[in-house]
């Protein structure tokens, strides 16, 4: 019985890695091809984008603190010079870009 409950639960810790990892790619994909033009491939906008809109790197701490249901909702709808992705992108599309921006400032 140890036998059968090991290999089950080795089956879902391995499908687990494999949704989150593909939900990771999937966030970097879209990050790559929508955002990272204004915030940087790293999380970290170049200087002009910074000084001409406002952008600030993933890892400040100001931007660190807002939380992931509300880069949602201001990806989702824009904020200040940033535009709205809603129709452009899906749910789950603005979802895995802002988990991927989110682990660029850890």
């Amino acid at each position: 019985m140890k036998f059968g409950t090991g290999v089950a639960l080795a089956t879902v810790m391995t499908a687990t890695t494999c949704a989150c990892a593909f939900g990771q790619n999937a966030g970097a994909d879209t990050y790559k091809a929508k955002c990272q033009s204004c915030h940087g491939a790293q999380g970290m906008p170049n200087p002009g984008i910074v000084k001409a809109m406002g952008v600030k790197p993933a890892n400040d701490p100001s931007v660190k603190s807002i939380s992931e249901s509300q880069m949602i909702a201001d990806t989702t709808n824009g904020k200040g010079k940033m535009p709205a992705f809603k129709g452009k992108l899906t749910d789950a599309q603005i979802k895995d870009s802002v988990q991927y921006f989110r682990s660029l400032g850890k």
